[in-house]
């Protein structure tokens, strides 16, 4: 029995986690799957500084050797300096988009597995990055995304966005521009825990993998985890 723990930076990719993704995954053959928020309680989030999550991760590894742990990080907040830069996150932003993601996932499983030594299997750490954030995947399917905010008169608008756009990972990462820049000038007071879980329980998986292939890319590896 294979067990899953994705370890995540906010309430957002908590509840897509066990609302969402659960559901698909343990039908592929995982026996349990949970989300872990990382970072204390208070200075979760967005900014938490790899020494954090690094320590979570080993420290979880080393305390439970049946376990699968993979993240859910999105590249637009990740720490570039200093001491809580992410490996390999500098250098990815002078890269070409489609290879940025790839970039730091494998410096992320490199430093792991330094961490964890020779004995360990590589197969038990999936990172995933977000390009650039978790809000990108709601632009799948504008349409729904506007109904499952209730907020169906800005579908219009959410695709004039999207189309702008070669997919909606692509919605880039400037500080005007990210997606949840873009949700939350249309939308004051964007909850984005509530409204982004019920955003994506209306696009669902299916559409969302169609729309963004380095997310599907993530979910085919788990899948072949499952068994």
């Amino acid at each position: 029995m294979v067990r899953l723990s994705v370890h995540v930076e906010g309430q957002t990719e908590e509840r897509f986690v066990n609302e969402l993704l659960a559901s698909h995954l343990y039908g592929q053959g995982f026996s349990h799957i949970w989300a872990r928020l990382y970072g204390s309680a208070r200075k979760r989030g967005r900014g938490t500084g790899w020494p954090t999550v690094r320590g979570e991760l080993v420290r979880h590894l080393k305390e439970d050797k049946t376990i699968i742990a993979t993240t859910m990080t999105d590249y637009y907040g990740m720490p570039q300096s200093g001491s809580k830069a992410w490996p390999g996150r500098a250098a990815a932003a002078e890269l070409p988009f489609p290879e940025r993601a790839k970039a730091v996932e494998d410096a992320l499983s490199a430093d792991i597995e330094s961490a964890m030594g020779s004995r360990f299997d590589r197969r038990r750490f999936i990172p995933f990055v977000m390009m650039h954030e978790f809000e990108a995947l709601l632009f799948s399917d504008c349409n729904q995304f506007a109904i499952g905010i209730d907020r169906p008169e800005l579908a219009t608008v959410f695709q004039r966005v999207r189309d702008a756009f070669s997919s909606p990972e692509a919605i880039d990462d400037s500080p005007l521009t990210a997606p949840s820049k873009q949700i939350e000038a249309l939308v004051p007071g964007y909850e984005k825990p509530l409204l982004g879980a019920l955003a994506a329980l209306e696009i669902g998986l299916e559409t969302m993998r169609a729309e963004c292939p380095h997310f599907d890319c993530w979910v085919s590896r788990l899948e072949k985890r499952a068994a």
